[in-house]
């Protein structure tokens, strides 16, 4: 008898112990499948008409949800109140449909026509040959601001390049690991050789800007389009002629655009750039929005950042022609800092006879 009462007392708790194994594990399969549901469930009871729920319809909050409105959070992150942002569709499509087609078409168009007006025009020469006598032309704090900029530009658009197109061009030549590499470590070089660029951008400015103030030899270059069409039709010039000094203010404005933006980026969420500049153009009755959202001002400068690296590289490209294969003699001048006096007379004739009035002996032999 007693050995039957602990046998039934044994499976009586056994019995209990299945019981509420059962019952948890039906308890847990409910709570589960609810919530699992719980999206579906939820989407058809914002969705119900009012004669439904009797307290009107919910497809209001779906429809500000999805416009990106601010919920209230307790985190410190305030934009985590936004579950969806769909401007972030919009700049995904802008980046990879138009901004990364007409980028492309650009490049290649300013390449094609360099090569054709190459091999229509050649290279251009000296007229009057070599004269073995040479003028300083750059000292060396210029073509150190020159190479700094110069180098440091040349990888930052390489590298800008590369997030926007190596995926489609390196990837599937070098294979995913080693594009993966290198466009770590191509972040890492574009994030702060920036700031070189920046600080080259500022010597440039303070060390030519009196030079680059525009006069009236400007207009004459400029109508004999500097002579580029003609072997020999030389436009006086001073030591910048019109096309570089339309070069300096394009790298000039164009880098402080890029440098401004790429902070933004640099930096996210800490700069509200196109606020300010939206709030600005709206003086003039533009109507352009400014309560933009620190998300919302951070995509629009990487937009811009694009736009504007694409833009000068493209103009970098031809200066990076003329200065080479475009024009015999023009890299001495950044090369060596000097150039062959005939060189100078025939494209900076103006420049020369100043030289010349400061120190009559300025020619030197090569």
């Amino acid at each position: 008898m007693r050995l039957a009462r602990i046998l039934a007392a044994d499976w009586s708790a056994f019995a209990l112990a299945l019981f509420l194994m059962l019952a948890l594990a039906i308890g847990s399969g409910i709570v589960g499948t609810l919530a699992f549901d719980a999206p579906a469930l939820a989407q058809r009871a914002l969705d119900q008409t009012a004669d439904t729920l009797g307290a009107g319809s919910k497809s209001d909050d779906w429809r500000q949800i999805r416009q990106g409105v601010q919920g209230t959070v307790s985190i410190p992150n305030k934009q985590a109140g936004v579950l969806i942002q769909s401007e972030g569709e919009n700049w995904r499509a802008a980046r990879n449909g138009p901004l990364s087609s007409w980028g492309a078409w650009l490049l290649l168009g300013v390449i094609a026509v360099l090569a054709l007006f190459f091999a229509l025009r050649g290279r251009i020469k000296l007229q009057s040959g070599w004269s073995g006598l040479v003028i300083e032309r750059f000292n060396t704090i210029e073509r150190f601001t020159h190479w700094m900029t110069a180098a440091s530009f040349i990888i930052l658009g390489l590298t800008g390049l590369n997030m926007l197109y190596g995926r489609y061009v390196l990837r599937p030549i070098i294979g995913a690991a080693a594009f993966s590499w290198l466009t770590w470590l191509g972040k890492l070089a574009h994030n702060y050789l920036a700031f070189a660029f920046m600080i080259g951008i500022v010597l440039m400015f303070v060390l030519w800007l009196r030079e680059n103030i525009p006069n009236r030899y400007d207009w004459q270059w400029i109508k004999r389009a500097g002579g580029f069409f003609s072997k020999h039709d030389h436009p006086p010039a001073e030591k910048f002629n019109a096309g570089q000094k339309l070069v300096f203010w394009l790298v000039i404005l164009g880098g402080v655009s890029v440098s401004l933006s790429g902070l933004a980026l640099l930096f996210p969420f800490n700069f509200a750039w196109f606020s300010h500049t939206f709030a600005f153009l709206n003086i003039f009755g533009l109507g352009l929005p400014t309560d933009l959202t620190p998300l919302q001002d951070t995509q629009l400068s990487q937009i811009w950042h694009a736009i504007m690296g694409l833009l000068m590289i493209a103009l970098i490209i031809g200066h990076i022609y003329i200065g080479t294969i475009g024009m015999e003699g023009a890299f001495d001048a950044m090369g060596t800092g000097k150039v062959d006096r005939n060189w100078a007379e025939e494209h900076h004739q103006l420049w020369v006879a100043e030289m010349e009035r400061r120190s009559p002996a300025s020619g030197d032999d090569d």
